[in-house]
């Protein structure tokens, strides 16, 4: 699971208000290349939750994403290198997803979120 994946994924638990962003526990990590397009990069910007990102950009080591993105940065290839790395080739293949207010654990296997709810959190 890319990070970029887990910027859209939130528990649907009912009765949940405050369901984002999940917290990562990391098992396993992996790292799969992918073509740099830098246009992509500057598009998603404004469509990720940018904190949540930073958060969990460094919930699995990354610690080189800056805490806010300024549209300056958006030109500089180095840091746009970095948020290509940090946001489409790191891949969570095992671990979990946890709710930030109930502490619901969604496995990841395989690099896939199990995000099913139980008939009671429906």
């Amino acid at each position: 699971m890319r990070l970029l994946t887990h910027n859209m994924l939130s528990c649907n638990i009912k009765g949940v208000t405050k369901g984002f962003p999940l917290s990562i526990e990391v098992q396993k990590l992996d790292t799969k290349e992918t073509d740099f397009n830098p246009d992509f990069l500057r598009n998603i910007i404004p469509k990720l939750e940018w904190k949540a990102f930073h958060d969990a950009a460094v919930s699995v080591g990354l610690n080189d994403i800056p805490e806010q993105v300024d549209p300056v940065m958006l030109e500089y290839t180095e840091f746009l290198q970095k948020f290509h790395h940090a946001l489409l080739e790191v891949h969570l293949e095992e671990g979990a997803l946890i709710c930030p207010e109930t502490g619901r654990r969604f496995p990841v296997t395989k690099g896939v979120p199990n995000m099913l709810l139980l008939e009671d959190e429906v």
